[in-house]
């Protein structure tokens, strides 16, 4: 688990470089620490993770977990009534339901952002916009049973509106309003009140009219969209789908250009056309799509899949990496989007509304989570939410702890990202606070051998105490270090935290 460990001279306020690349996995990688520099702010907002009614006992709370964020999303969330407040329909996962959200008084979205702020949590919440929502919780239906009347009743942007007013006027606004959830699949997933796929045109229109109604109802509302399911959705619509990515009509319709591209274009072009602003953070899902990997608990757990777990996080960022499944070439997904937003609206921000690795008992699910997060740091990411929330103890859990919580008493990465510096199955990213007085540093070695880090001080001031916690499964431990070089065991995630006494 997690151990403490004792004194090592460091600095703070500081960037962080790899002086030079180790021979062998055995040579010590030398992290120069330069205090002259400094980096950008981490959003608190990428330390997130999804919502649920507390059903899994297993599942850690948020607080737990030392999550900045919550996530009210997935498929439940495309048709909750908020007028009713605890209605929504089941769709796809459990045959076209409506029930009742949890069985508990008062409405559950307002349940949740009360909770969050007794946490001091911010709240992500997503927002029907696919037209239809649970018009009771008892009426059932399928695909094949009658018009979307017999479950549900029509949701039309000003009811919507409507929320985002209630919302405002109560003083209970979230963070962020999400635009639905994965709309792409609303043909299979709410098949029955939508059966035909969405194509660029519906998508566009309906962050339109849905986006400008709730900006009519609170102009500085944060608003998130088009939550897209993964790899092909992000270039093609759900009509594309359906016909066939080789044909592609709906993309070749509308100048051959992919979907997230010809969306981000035409926002834009419609902002600068009326004056409103509609969305302000572009948001995609992303979920490893090679045979094994898992979501969640799920996964296989042999030699290879764990390494290709870990593996799989590099779609996030390395543009050397090519994709181990159906997509057989890069993603680099953080770097992509921010070079599609830049090009066709810049100063969206951006998050990966859902993202999971599977495996979440096994250390590889651990440090493939270490990774992502890190690497959402140094993407400046505006926020980002796992789905749904690591059981308790579980790697994963762990790796959220690392960053958010490493010692039980709220040591976490600090406000500013300095540097990544990527080796062959390591990873270490290095933060400090605004006054330069403290300095974090989470390293996943995803090598079976130890590696041994090697600290180099540059126009740092005083040195000072470091602390060093580590993970590598089981209960926790500790163990001291001394001199600086800091020995990081294999398959484990590593915090480095110095103060300086400045």
């Amino acid at each position: 688990m997690i151990r403490a460990a004792a004194a090592l001279l460091l600095c703070a306020g500081c960037l962080a470089k790899a002086a030079a690349a180790p021979a062998s996995d055995d040579a010590p990688v030398t992290l120069a620490l330069d205090c002259r520099r400094a980096g950008h702010r981490v959003s608190p907002l990428i330390f997130g993770i999804g919502h649920s009614e507390r059903s899994d006992p297993q599942r850690a709370l948020p607080w737990e977990l030392g999550a900045a964020a919550v996530r009210w999303g997935g498929n439940s969330a495309s048709r909750y009534n908020w007028e009713l407040g605890n209605a929504w329909n089941t769709g796809s996962d459990w045959f076209f339901e409506n029930v009742d959200y949890s069985g508990r008084p008062g409405p559950a979205y307002a349940r949740l952002i009360d909770e969050d702020r007794a946490h001091g949590l911010a709240t992500a919440l997503t927002v029907p916009i696919i037209g239809w929502v649970a018009k009771d919780t008892r009426s059932k239906s399928s695909p094949v049973e009658g018009p979307p009347e017999r479950t549900s009743v029509p949701a039309p942007p000003e009811m919507i509106g409507r929320w985002a007013e209630t919302l405002r006027a109560r003083g209970e606004r979230p963070q962020m309003f999400i635009l639905d959830n994965e709309p792409m699949l609303w043909h299979e997933t709410h098949r029955d009140v939508h059966p035909q796929p969405v194509g660029y045109d519906e998508l566009l229109e309906r962050t339109l009219r849905y986006g400008t109604a709730i900006r009519r109802a609170d102009p500085d509302a944060v608003i998130a969209g088009p939550a897209l399911w993964g790899w092909p959705a992000y270039f093609y619509s759900a009509r594309d789908a359906v016909a066939g990515f080789a044909r592609h009509p709906d993309r070749k319709a509308h100048g051959d250009v992919p979907l997230l591209v010809w969306y981000l274009h035409q926002i834009q072009a419609y902002e600068e056309k009326t004056g409103v602003r509609i969305l302000d953070v572009l948001d995609v899902h992303f979920y490893p799509q090679a045979h094994g990997v898992g979501v969640g608990t799920s996964g296989d757990g042999d030699a290879r899949t764990e390494a290709l777990r870990v593996r799989s996080a590099r779609g996030l960022w390395d543009p050397a990496y090519r994709d181990e499944s159906f997509i057989d070439e890069p993603v680099r997904l953080l770097p992509r989007l921010r070079e599609w937003v830049d090009a066709n609206h810049p100063g969206l921000g951006i998050s990966i509304g859902e993202y999971n690795f599977g495996g979440e008992g096994m250390v590889s699910g651990g440090l493939a989570v270490a990774e992502a997060l890190g690497r959402f740091a140094e993407a400046n990411l505006t926020s980002a939410f796992y789905w749904t929330a690591p059981p308790r103890g579980s790697p994963a859990f762990w790796a959220f702890r690392a960053f958010r919580n490493f010692d039980g008493e709220g040591g976490r990465f600090q406000d500013l990202f300095l540097q990544a510096v990527s080796l062959d199955r390591l990873s270490l990213f290095v933060s400090r606070d605004e006054p330069g007085k403290r300095l974090v540093v989470v390293a996943a070695n995803a090598r079976d051998v130890p590696a041994r880090v090697r600290l180099r001080l540059e126009d740092c001031g005083e040195a000072s105490q470091l602390r060093q916690f580590i993970f590598e499964g089981g209960e926790p431990r500790s163990q001291g270090v001394a001199g600086r070089e800091a020995t990081l065991p294999p398959q484990s995630i590593d915090v480095l935290d110095v103060s300086t006494g400045r």
